[in-house]
Formats: C-alpha cells, structure tokens, sequence
C-alpha cells in the first residue's frame, strides 16, 4: 500500500484554507475522508479527484 495519507490541517495548509472548512466538508462527506478514532484522513487519490472536480471554468477564457 504506496497510498499517502493527509490529516485535515495538512490539506488545509496545501489549499490555503482554514481547518474548519476542510473539516466541515470531510463531516458532511462533500470531501471523502477516513475516520480513525477522533482523526480523519483523507488519501492522495481522492484529494487530487476533489481538486479536479472543484475547477470551475471562467467564461471567455481559454482553458488549457
């Protein structure tokens, strides 16, 4: 098993956010995430899925 595992605060701090919010979507399951007794972690392959899926497209830009 080669799969890398994040605590809340360490994606919070990769995508410059607050701990809550990334807290907050792990608890309501927008951010799929493991529980291990009081802890949550979250893999790299559903970070980087998440990522992907939360790009937005800006009208009137290409987007390469």
């Amino acid at each position: 098993m080669n799969d890398k595992f994040y605590s809340l605060q360490e994606v919070a701090d990769l995508l410059k956010l607050n701990y809550l919010t990334v807290f907050r979507w792990a608890k309501v399951g927008k951010l799929p995430a493991y529980k291990f007794g009081k802890q949550y972690r979250i893999d790299q392959i559903t970070l980087d899925e998440f990522i992907a899926k939360s790009k937005v497209k800006i009208p009137g830009k290409d987007q390469s």
